[in-house]
Parts: structure tokens; C-alpha cells; sequence
């Protein structure tokens, strides 16, 4: 089953609601556009789970950008066999007549249909009343009011789905006049009866408009696209307007009947009424307003979740550092009396993998308040606030979206460059998303925050997100006036959500599938990390300087790579061996860059005993050598490096595959010298001021 709908229509909201944590986020097959899918129990003996899909939200199935471009794949361009046994439409109660062109487009395909009803409570606020049982004689599907956010009519949702299920029923064309009605026909038949392949391979109607409508279609015959083309003219001809085409005729025949279709089914005002939401809306979105608002939100997003999670990660790091090491120690030995095993459990994964998780209660409580910004409807207006912004980058406002998403995680962010049709508008957003930062630099930031800056932590953590979205633009403007001369300018279409209180349930379900991602791609990046570091740790870096496991890390093949790296940081600040392991594991994952922190500190001096938990001292002895005193200049440069430069290797794999090798390389470059540069910048102007 397939949920089908127009942007911000609640479709993603039902989704969450039907397969609650049932759910997997993925590319679909032969595609490299990711979408959520699930299983969804609708009840009822013997009912087996309906796998249920979210396709992105789109405004027709004639695509302008990839992800539109899956609607169309799912339910056009496949053999029956392969099209979904049921679509679900999400239909706005309070945009209806906006919506229902794609619904026309849909029930061109044939599919059996079922069409939800949402934001009915949005619509009664503005005086608007549809009334479901002559919206679903008017479009010939079953029609049921859904509140997936209150959880209600889901349960005579599930009976319609079982019921369609059961006795399928091809859904029946929206009628387009009866002109139009007789060349669709007229086509369709000839294609039944004279193309049979083409036939079973895609919907014989929905071939049939696309052909007369002009679209290209390189399966189809030259003798077939004459026809059609004939057929286009006479249409034109009987309409009695030479000056119009077939696939205005078209257009203005769906628009007919979506304007039908309201008429019978919608009561509503003569004016329309000013809502709360409009009247916030002028000041969120206002011009002058609208801007330092949306940077006055995310300071307090950062200086929360740092003041917030400071008592809770110092508990969960002493409990790491105590009872599991203990614990530890008493299963597998103790690493000062010898043995790989106690060395690879307790110095490697306990304390490598015990700093990362005492970072959950940080990522937890900020994926908790950026959820509450996103169900409350904000974060819309910060793309339109925003629009402006990208214009001077030469990128229309859709693209702050992704921008969003990097701050999340980049990966996600370069998929969903996707929403933009045009290719170079792609390009070039994909070669400045690397320039955000995402949550795994939150957690170094926060740590080096911490211990250098005391009760400034969290204004110097928002200062570095400031810092990433200065270098976006700084990077797009070079990049566009160098490599992307020719890109278009496009027109914002966004659609404003109302604003609604967020759910319980919702933040929780949004912020245990961020925190679970979160912790699977980390925890398996930083265990395989953690295992390297200390096996290249343990191995001597020559003769006479112990055995395997019997050696220190600044004596280990590790401690020699990490000084053969670390001069090339000494006009930044923290050309020191310490400083430069971390980065080199920060390449592959900056989940890995804390664990590193840990297990060099704790490893440096087998007999010293330094404790997982207990960086402090040891992060400020390091700055203070290898900046000559200049410390704070010193973690500024580093954390400003570590912000710039390559996010990690699965990064650089997303990059391949949306920008090709060539961008990805010159992406690669790039990071690296602005990183470098940035950081020089920073500690030699910081020395001197200092």
C-alpha cells in the first residue's frame, strides 16, 4: 500500500501513526531516493500486515525533481504486478480544491483507491465544512476523516483498507468533459488493440493523456506518437481554440473537475477568515523580523541542550567510569597486569565506546526540542525566512531544507538535495552541505565547550553552527561564480503548514528514530574505530620498545602516524600528537573523534591509570604545550578545523553518488584547505589579540 499526497498535507503524520516504530528509512530499488516504509497492523482475524510506503509529497505526477519522480515509478512507470495493491490519498479538508489535481492524476492510473481526509480540525477553524459522503460519491472512492495526531478515525481507516484489499476495485478516471473524454478513449483503444506490450506495461489511460499531452516517452513507437499527435490536433480543432494545445485542454479539464468536486462537497465562508496562524506568521516571517528570530530560536536550542545535559552526562559518565569498568576489570582481567583482552575491553571499547554513549543524554534532549520546532510547523517558515538567503547563493529557498537536515547528519541532508529540480542547483548544494555541521561534531564541540569555556559553552557551540551557515553561503557564492555560472533562478513553492501544539507521542517516535540512527551508525563505526586504534596502539612502532600490547601509544604505530601528521598543524595551535590522532580517526567518523580522545589520554602512560570520564586535565595540558600558552585560540582553531573539514568517509559516499567523482574530489580539496586555512586564521589573529 502506497500513501499518496500533495507537501504538508499529513501524509508523513498518518504514516507515523500506522507503523508507529514499525518503520525503516531506505533507498527504494533501482532508486537513490530514500523513503519510509513500514508495517502497518490493520486488525481484524487474521489480517496479515499491510507493508505500507511514504512516498515523498508531490504536487503532480508529471515530475520536475528525483523524488517526485517516485511517485510516477511506483504507480505509472511498472507492469501491473508491480504497482501498489492500494493507495491511500491524504486529501487537505482545508486546501481541498489544491490537492485535487493530483488526485485526478491518480485516478488516471487505475490503482484502487482510499482517500484520507485530514486536517478537517484545521478546515472547521477557518469555517470550512466537507462533507465526507458527497466528497466520496464526487470522486467514486471510499473517503474517511482521519486526525492522525489525536489517533482518530484510524480504526475505520483500517476497515476500509481491509475492505479494499479484499475486493479490489480499479478506480474509476476522473471525467474531463466529455470533447476530452472521447479522444482519451479513442486513444486508449487504439493502444489496447494495437500496442498490447506497452499496454501491460503501464496504465493504458494515463498513456493515453501523457501522449496527448506531448510527453516524451522514448518506449513508445514513432507510428503510435503520430497517432496520438493526430488525435491532439482534432481536439484542438473540436475544442474550437487554435490557439490552445492539447495538454492545456487537458489541465483545464482536470481543474474542472477538482472545481466540481469542491462544489458538491465543501461549504465554506464567502471571505476567508484571519487565523492565528496568520497573525503569528506576520511577525515570524516578516522581513526584518523573521531572520534574527530564527537565530535567537537555535541559541536557545544549543545553550538548553548544553546546560541541560551537563548533570546528566557527568552521572552517566561516572557511572562508566566506575561500576561498567569495574565490572569490566572483573570479567576480563586488568589491562595494567597484561593481556590483549583487558587491554582491546577495558582501555579500547569501554572507554572509546563509554565517552560516546555518555553523548546520548546531549543528542537526546536536542533531537527532542528540534522535534517539537518541526511538528509545531516552524521550521516551514525558517525555510521561507530563508528563501531570500539562498537566493544570493543562487539556490531557491526549497534548498535550506537540506540545509536543515545537515545539522542533523549530512548523509540524509545530500539525499534529500533531491527536492530540487534543477541539476545544478543539486551540484552546488551538494558540494556546501559538508560545510554543516551535524550532531556528531555537536558532541566534540560541546566536550572541548565545556572543559575551556565553563558557563560560555553553550554561546561558543552557537557560535559555530553561525560559523557553518556563514561558510555555506561564503562557499556557495565562490562556487557559483566559478562552477555553476549557469544556474537557474526558480520560484519558491512552499506551503505553510498551521501551526499545531506538538503530540507527546510524536516528539518521542521522532526523537528515538533520530537517537536510534543516531546510535547504530555511530556505535558500529566506533567499535570497528576503537578496535583499530587500539590494535595500531599495541603494535611497537620499532625494535626495543616492548611487545604487542606491552607498549605505549606514543611508542605505538598509532602515536608515530599521528606525529608524522601533527607538524602540519603547528601555525594552528595544536600541532601535538594527541590532537592530530583524533583527526585522523575523525576522517573516517566523527562519532570516533571523543573515543580517540578517551583511549589515547587513557593509554598514554600505562602506569598512570587515567580513568575514562577524566579528559579535562589532559585536554588542557595538551593545548597549553602545543599552543605555546595560547589555549583558548589553540580549541577555537580545532574546533573550527574539525567543522571544515570532511565530515567522513560515508559522506564522501553520498557525495559520489549525487555529484559524481570529479565534484566529489574537487568537494574533498576544498574542505581541506578552507579547514587548514580557517584554523591558521583563527589561532595566529586569536595569539595576537590574546
Amino acid at each position: 500500500m502506497a500513501l499518496v499526497g500533495n507537501p504538508n498535507t499529513g501524509k508523513s503524520t498518518l504514516f507515523n501513526a500506522l507503523t508507529g516504530a514499525r518503520q525503516r528509512v531506505g533507498n527504494w530499488p533501482g532508486k537513490t531516493v530514500e523513503v519510509a516504509s513500514g508495517s502497518w497492523r490493520t486488525g481484524g482475524e487474521g489480517a496479515a500486515p499491510v507493508a505500507l510506503v511514504d512516498l515523498p509529497g508531490t504536487y503532480s505526477l508529471v515530475p520536475r525533481s528525483p523524488d517526485e519522480a517516485l511517485a510516477r515509478d511506483l504507480l505509472v512507470d511498472r507492469a501491473a504486478q508491480g504497482r501498489p495493491h492500494l493507495v491511500v490519498f491524504t486529501l487537505d479538508a482545508a486546501n481541498l480544491a489544491r490537492n485535487l489535481y493530483l488526485l485526478a492524476q491518480v485516478k488516471d492510473t487505475g490503482v484502487p483507491l482510499i482517500v484520507a481526509l485530514t486536517m478537517t480540525d484545521t478546515a472547521a477553524a477557518r469555517g470550512i465544512e466537507v462533507d465526507p459522503q458527497a466528497l466520496s460519491e464526487a470522486v467514486d472512492a471510499p473517503v474517511v476523516p482521519v486526525l492522525p495526531r489525536e489517533r482518530k478515525g484510524l480504526d475505520t481507516l483500517a476497515t476500509a483498507v481491509r475492505d479494499a484489499l479484499a475486493e479490489p476495485r480499479p478506480c474509476p478516471a476522473a471525467d474531463l468533459g466529455a470533447v476530452v473524454e472521447d479522444a482519451v478513449r479513442g486513444l486508449a483503444d487504439h493502444i489496447s488493440s494495437e500496442e498490447p506490450e506497452l499496454a501491460a506495461r503501464h496504465p493504458v489511460r494515463w498513456t493515453a493523456v501523457s501522449l496527448l499531452s506531448g510527453d516524451e516517452a522514448p518506449s513508445v513507437r514513432g507510428a503510435l506518437r503520430e497517432a496520438a499527435a493526430a488525435r491532439a490536433r482534432t481536439l484542438v480543432g473540436e475544442n474550437g481554440a487554435p490557439h490552445e494545445d492539447a495538454e492545456l485542454l487537458l489541465a483545464e479539464g482536470r481543474y474542472l473537475w477538482a472545481h466540481r468536486v469542491h462544489a458538491a462537497a465543501v461549504r465554506g465562508p464567502a471571505e476567508s477568515r484571519t487565523t492565528w496562524t496568520d497573525r503569528v506568521d506576520r511577525v515570524l516571517t516578516s522581513r526584518w523580523a523573521g531572520l534574527p528570530l530564527f537565530l535567537g530560536v537555535m541559541w536557545a536550542i544549543f545553550q538548553a541542550t548544553t546546560t541541560l545535559a551537563k548533570p546528566l552526562q557527568d552521572g552517566l559518565q561516572g557511572f562508566l567510569s566506575g561500576p561498567v569498568t569495574s565490572l569490566a576489570v572483573g570479567l576480563v582481567g586488568d589491562p595494567d597486569q597484561g593481556g590483549w583482552l583487558p587491554g582491546l575491553v577495558v582501555d579500547g571499547l569501554v572507554g572509546g565506546v563509554g565517552q560516546l554513549l555518555s553523548f546520548v543524554p546531549l543528542m537526546a534532549i536536542m533531537y527532542v526540542l528540534l522535534a517539537l520546532l518541526e511538528d509545531s510547523g516552524y521550521f516551514a517558515r525558517a525555510a521561507f525566512v530563508a528563501d531570500r538567503l539562498m537566493r544570493v547563493l543562487g539556490l531557491p529557498g526549497q534548498a535550506f531544507l537540506p540545509l536543515i537536515v545537515g545539522f542533523g547528519c549530512n548523509v540524509p541532508a545530500l539525499s534529500a538535495s533531491r527536492v530540487l529540480s534543477n541539476r545544478q542547483h543539486r551540484l552546488l548544494l551538494g558540494m556546501v552541505i559538508p560545510f554543516v555541521t551535524c550532531s556528531a561534531r555537536l558532541t566534540v564541540y560541546v566536550l572541548l565547550a565545556g572543559v575551556f569555556f565553563g558557563s560560555s559553552a553553550g554561546t561558543v557551540v552557537f557560535l559555530m553552527y553561525v560559523l557553518s551557515i556563514v561558510l555555506v553561503v561564503v562557499m556557495g557564492l565562490a562556487l557559483r561564480r566559478v562552477l555553476f555560472r549557469d544556474s537557474a533562478r526558480e520560484p519558491l513553492i512552499l506551503e505553510l503548514p498551521p501551526y499545531r501544539m506538538p503530540t507527546l507521542r510524536g516528539v518521542l517516535l521522532q526523537t528515538w528514530q533520530r537517537l536510534a540512527g543516531f546510535l547504530r551508525t555511530a556505535g558500529g563505526i566506533v567499535v570497528v574505530t576503537v578496535t583499530a586504534v587500539w590494535l595500531l596502539s599495541s603494535v611497537p612502532a620499532g625494535s626495543g620498545k616492548g611487545g604487542f600490547g606491552g607498549v605505549s601509544v606514543a611508542q605505538s604505530l598509532f602515536g608515530a602516524l599521528a606525529r608524522c601528521i601533527a607538524p602540519v598543524f603547528s601555525w594552528a595551535g595544536f600541532g601535538e600528537w594527541h590532537a592530530s590522532a583524533t583527526l585522523v580517526t575523525g576522517f573516517v567518523a566523527k562519532e570516533a573523534v571523543i573515543s580517540t580522545m578517551a583511549q589515547t589520554y587513557q593509554t598514554a602512560d600505562v602506569d598512570g591509570g587515567a580513568q575514562p570520564g577524566a579528559l579535562g586535565p589532559q585536554l588542557r595540558a595538551t593545548f597549553e604545550h602545543a599552543s605555546g600558552g595560547h589555549t583558548l585560540p589553540a580549541v577555537l582553531a580545532f574546533m573550527v578545523f574539525l567543522l571544515a573539514y570532511t565530515p567522513c568517509m560515508t559522506t564522501i559516499a553520498a557525495q559520489r553518488t549525487e555529484i559524481g567523482n570529479k565534484l566529489t574530489a574537487v568537494s574533498f580539496v576544498l574542505q581541506l584547505a578552507v579547514a587548514w586555512a580557517l584554523a591558521v586564521l583563527v589561532f595566529q589573529v586569536g595569539s595576537l589579540i590574546a
